[in-house]
């Protein structure tokens, strides 16, 4: 469970003794070796057209660890810097308390090394947001550590989308340690959507907490299909108000050398909660990808269901999946299925008498394997992942 706020002093103390606490999950990384860039920034913020994001709509852009562009533009909103919101008073109960500062290595690095920056958007008490609050983040210099902190807080009976791009360019390897502290208030509704284009030699290790209070609602949209050096997260959702609700998705793409390890934990803290993860992945050449979900449940009335899908697309790649479900009294319900498998030859024999070749038959099935619908998102960014499915299912 989430920890009490903590002070300065107590934050920097706990950190300082977990620089080298390791993650029990993912391939472990030397801090120090992402302390010296060893280059200059080698992207500009032109680069955010790739995901879709127009930098002049941007509420929030950071480079690196430095926030270059902050526009409180949409009614309903506060948009903030983390150094601003803590200079003010406004989040000083929520800063590392969804996620603890000395859960591992890269929450204790966040803390001392990334500069006290991030984002903060906060929608008002009643208000429904329509427009979507676009976010980015690029990593720049090559070598670097960038760790920003995020917190989300959604007022009672508020409704928000925040769209956050992560990426980065070829040339510029390194470590995105972020943290993000989302924080759902009694009948608000966040929908979070994330999408990660990061280089084949980037290592990412995001941190997530999110508490939900009564009759609030977490929807959380994970998207990557581009190669990576490794990848290990495993967003923590906490329903502790009766009724309230999370459903966590991931559509994921995993080819060349990459090692990923995704993974999702739901809490079912109070009555009558519910939640759902749903993980689709797809594997080609030596990549390997372990899939985590659990949900635990302890309220009466509660309810869950894992599902994970896997498609092999090489005989050197590897899935797996690893549901849990943690039934703690009798009056809850708890589900899951798991699939992984290849291409099914009889779908690509009958595409193929249907005048189709055999890789255009294939393009078909990966691409209806990996669909997705996401509402809410803006034409450009719907464009530009429509656009990446496409050039994945191609390419795979």
């Amino acid at each position: 469970m989430p920890q009490v706020r903590q002070g300065g002093l107590m934050l920097k103390k706990a950190a300082e003794e977990a620089l080298n606490k390791p993650s029990p999950y993912g391939i472990d990384l030397r801090i120090e070796d992402f302390l010296k860039p060893r280059a200059s920034p080698s992207m500009g913020l032109e680069a955010l057209s790739s995901i879709g994001i127009d930098p002049e709509r941007a509420s929030y852009i950071q480079v690196d660890n430095r926030p270059v562009e902050v526009r409180p533009s949409i009614p309903g909103v506060k948009v903030l810097t983390l150094s601003q919101a803590l200079e003010e008073g406004l989040v000083q109960d929520y800063f590392w308390n969804a996620v603890k500062v000395d859960t591992d290595k890269y929450t204790a690095a966040a803390e001392l090394f990334g500069g006290h920056e991030g984002y903060v958007f906060i929608a008002e008490r009643g208000r429904k947001v329509e427009q979507p609050v676009l976010s980015c983040l690029l990593l720049s210099t090559p070598g670097s550590l960038q760790a920003p902190h995020n917190i989300v807080i959604v007022e009672e009976g508020a409704e928000l989308h925040v769209i956050t791009g992560c990426l980065t360019s070829a040339e510029a390897p390194g470590l995105h340690a972020g943290i993000s502290e989302f924080y759902v208030k009694e009948g608000g509704r966040l929908t979070f959507t994330m999408i990660h284009q990061w280089a084949p030699t980037s290592h990412v290790r995001p941190r997530t907490g999110v508490i939900v209070e009564r009759g609030g609602e977490y929807v959380s949209h994970y998207i990557n299909m581009s190669p990576i050096a490794s990848l290990q997260t495993d967003p923590k959702v906490y329903l502790v108000g009766e009724g309230a609700k999370a459903y966590l998705s991931s559509v994921i793409v995993a080819p060349r050398e990459s090692k990923m390890d995704v993974g999702g934990s739901v809490f079912l803290r109070a009555e009558n909660t519910s939640a759902e993860i749903v993980s689709k992945v797809i594997t080609k050449d030596r990549a390997d990808v372990i899939t985590r979900s659990l949900i635990s449940a302890e309220g009466r009335g509660a309810r869950g269901h894992i599902e994970c899908d896997g498609l092999l697309l090489s005989d050197s790649s590897r899935i797996l999946t690893l549901p849990a479900l943690d039934a703690k009294i009798d009056d809850v319900q708890l589900s899951h299925e798991a699939a992984v498998g290849r291409l099914s030859e009889e779908q690509l024999y009958y595409l193929m008498t249907k005048g189709f070749s055999e890789e255009e038959a294939k393009s078909i099935l990966v691409r209806g394997f990996m669909e997705v619908k996401i509402e809410g998102l803006p034409r450009p960014v719907e464009a530009q992942l429509k656009m990446a499915l496409e050039l994945a299912a191609r390419g795979l």
